[in-house]
């Protein structure tokens, strides 16, 4: 984006000289004559303000923590999930053989066996912690032993799930993530076949965000925690935060982009996934500068910019330098100018 004399997306500044007619094209545009402003035809007051120039760029609404789901069962699929479905602790991530694959709470997978005899180790007391949330073991003491109490409790649940009450388990019959997931893709079919290390399902957090697949040109736009605004499907508009800017440019066809997610302040109402959102980033920030509304530079004969001063009954010419845009005003700098200063402007 060129300084100055560039307003943000596509727009055509048309400005005006006393007996002359210019245009200060953006983008690559083309000219469009403007008649020639005989008089003061209104006024706006010169400001003193922050100025923030933006540039919208498009993205898409999805769900943090996207991921391939595995499971240790091998048999016949009997039961899988609908794409959307949300899956919480203690439910059904898969049926193989009629038999529950179910999810539960924890960060480490279950990597092996856990029964009487195992070793001590934070996998038994995550299991533990489970059996307790869903009503299994009152006797039963949270830590990394795998005591009796908790075969007596594995049991129990094992009887609640339909399952052979063995009072071990393995991934056969548990798979452990962090938290609820939703499915955004059941790879396994009902009536087809699975086996251990075969990606069954394609499954995500609950946390709504916004990707962007950002052009590395404007990648200086992106600064982590920087605030944005993002506008949703049906013109609902959020506050976000850039909370990942990638480090590695891809490759399109139209050239590279850089992986950006932002998160939302608060859930929008859609649930659609993929749901196409625009972005307004923040370009550039003046503080504390003078600034008039866009429509009162005037293109000077001479070259460069200037703005109609009014005194009274009367009016005057100053130069000025252009900086900043943004919000429909203009950053001036220029001997003599001062807050509260009347300037011409078209009238509307």
């Amino acid at each position: 984006m060129r300084r100055g004399l560039v307003l943000s997306g596509a727009t055509l500044l048309a400005v005006v000289a006393a007996g002359t007619v210019a245009a200060v094209l953006v983008d690559g545009g083309t000219g469009v004559a403007v008649p020639v402003r005989a008089s003061v035809a209104a006024t706006a007051a010169i400001t003193r303000q922050d100025l923030v120039d933006t540039k919208t760029v498009t993205g898409a609404l999805t769900y943090s923590g996207r991921r391939g789901l595995t499971v240790g069962a091998a048999g016949t699929v009997t039961w899988a999930p609908e794409e959307g479905a949300v899956v919480r602790r203690g439910r059904s991530l898969l049926k193989v053989d009629r038999e529950p694959v179910t999810l539960m709470y924890g960060a480490l997978p279950l990597y092996r066996p856990l029964g009487v005899g195992v070793s001590d180790g934070p996998d038994v007391e995550q299991l533990e912690r489970n059996l307790r949330v869903l009503g299994h073991g009152e006797d039963l003491t949270v830590d990394d032993h795998f005591s009796y109490a908790t075969s007596l409790a594995v049991r129990e649940w094992q009887d609640d799930r339909g399952l052979t009450e063995t009072g071990q388990v393995d991934d056969t019959q548990v798979v452990f993530l962090p938290s609820a997931v939703r499915v955004t893709e059941t790879k396994a079919v009902v009536g087809g076949r699975t086996a251990p290390g075969q990606q069954v399902l394609a499954v995500s957090d609950l946390n709504r965000l916004v990707h962007l697949d950002l052009d590395s040109a404007d990648q200086t736009l992106a600064e982590k925690g920087a605030k944005v605004t993002v506008e949703l499907p049906g013109g609902e508009k959020a506050a976000g935060k850039i909370t990942e800017v990638g480090t590695v440019a891809r490759s399109k066809e139209d050239g590279t982009t850089v992986d950006v997610e932002i998160a939302l302040t608060k859930d929008p109402k859609t649930r659609l996934d993929q749901a196409p959102v625009e972005v307004e980033l923040v370009s550039e920030r003046r503080e504390n500068v003078l600034a008039v509304p866009v429509e009162a530079l005037l293109a000077l004969r001479e070259g460069g910019f200037g703005v109609e001063i009014v005194e009274g009954s009367g009016t005057r010419l100053a130069s000025v330098e252009v900086g900043a845009f943004g919000g429909g005003m203009v950053e001036i700098t220029g001997d003599g100018l001062r807050e509260g200063m009347k300037v011409g402007v078209p009238s509307q």
